[in-house]
């Protein structure tokens, strides 16, 4: 892992894979970090050139003064880019880091050729509803709000879902300041206008127990862009690539090959 130092903020970042292979960024939830995709990462083709970072206020990034604005996660991902020189990426963003990967491809689309919104949407939530929930938070910490998210997450059987403590613990031990900043750029986020006006290979992705971001809501942004595609996993809910990496795998790999990113094996 490498601390990249920007003007303002380090960030957290891992980049692996050959040099000149073809790129993917990967971008994560609100309340976890870059390990999410650690189960992934093995089942993907050797042959990519994968970067995945902690986004600010995350992992071992930093944590600036709350709140934040959407602009800036865009901004930190798009420096982060940059310092790696990577160009023709696909991003593929899971809940808050599908709206940073809409964010991305609508301001640099000279870096990217495709999508993966992952359990995610144009918009999620009110601004109402999060400025509960950080207010919440501010109040009480993320302990007490951490069994409502995994029901959210996982379903009503969290408690005996086998990732269920790995997920929690990432959610407890994110920086309740990180949390919140992230949540405010939620609240003031609203992607579907320019969204739809996105002209790129789409892949969205859902699980059939989110009740975080359901599939209808997920179908409903990948109907934004003409041509997407949309992928439903049963059995497994807000973050599919830790609850069913093989199946996960398996969709993008596939994605990836039909639009030319990479050559089938």
């Amino acid at each position: 892992m490498t601390l990249i130092y920007l003007t303002d903020i380090r960030l957290n970042a891992e980049i692996g894979g050959p040099p000149d292979g073809p790129a993917v960024i990967l971008v994560h939830a609100l309340g976890t970090d870059l390990t999410i995709w650690d189960d992934l990462l093995p089942l993907l083709p050797a042959r990519l050139r994968i970067l995945r970072l902690d986004l600010r206020g995350h992992g071992r990034s930093d944590v600036p003064t709350p709140p934040y604005s959407m602009g800036a996660l865009i901004r930190d991902v798009e420096q982060v880019v940059d310092h790696f020189g990577i160009r023709n990426a696909i991003v593929a963003g899971v809940s808050l880091g599908g709206l940073v990967a809409q964010g991305l491809a609508i301001k640099r689309l000279d870096l990217i050729r495709g999508l993966v919104l992952s359990n995610t949407a144009a918009r999620i939530g009110t601004p109402a509803l999060w400025q509960t929930r950080i207010a919440q938070i501010n109040a009480t910490g993320l302990e007490p709000y951490a069994n409502g998210a995994m029901e959210r997450m996982f379903g009503r059987t969290y408690p005996d879902n086998p990732q269920m403590p790995r997920v929690r613990a990432l959610l407890t031990g994110t920086d309740p300041k990180g949390w919140t900043g992230c949540a405010a750029a939620i609240a003031g986020t609203d992607f579907y206008t320019p969204t739809a006006a996105l002209r790129l290979p789409t892949l969205a992705i859902a699980g059939a127990n989110d009740g975080t971001t359901p599939p209808d809501l997920v179908r409903e942004t990948a109907d934004l862009i003409p041509g997407s595609r949309f992928a439903l996993i049963r059995g497994a809910g807000h973050l599919p690539m830790v609850e069913n990496p093989g199946v996960y795998a398996a969709i993008v790999t596939n994605f990836l090959t039909e639009i030319g990113h990479i050559q089938p094996d």
